[in-house]
């Protein structure tokens, strides 16, 4: 028989944390970067990974679609959305994005 701290959730006291336990409460685009701004203020080194991961997502041609900023393709980040988290109105925990960043950045030698 499993123990329940063998399973995502358990605890070692036999306790299991409730659903999205830890988990902070949903936000909107423009909260993310508000706090990617302000933790990058902070860190120059996340400042460039977040930077040079952002101009990786930017749209094909942006400079020929309004509103004419290197920023992601809505239905591509829609798509990213939905195979990251299952929902493709979600929008990422802060700590996701810096993360992937960084990965970005340790992977590709950047």
């Amino acid at each position: 028989m499993s123990r329940p701290s063998d399973h995502p959730g358990g605890t070692s006291s036999g306790a299991v944390a409730p659903v999205g336990a830890g988990v902070s409460p949903p936000q909107r685009w423009s909260g993310l970067a508000l706090t990617l701004v302000g933790r990058a203020v902070l860190n120059p080194r996340l400042a460039l990974d977040l930077l040079k991961t952002g101009w990786a997502f930017r749209r094909r041609y942006w400079w020929r679609m309004a509103p004419f900023l290197p920023v992601p393709d809505p239905v591509y980040l829609r798509w990213r959305m939905y195979t990251a988290y299952g929902d493709a109105a979600a929008v990422p925990p802060a700590e996701d994005v810096i993360r992937f960043a960084r990965w970005r950045r340790e992977t590709m030698r950047l």
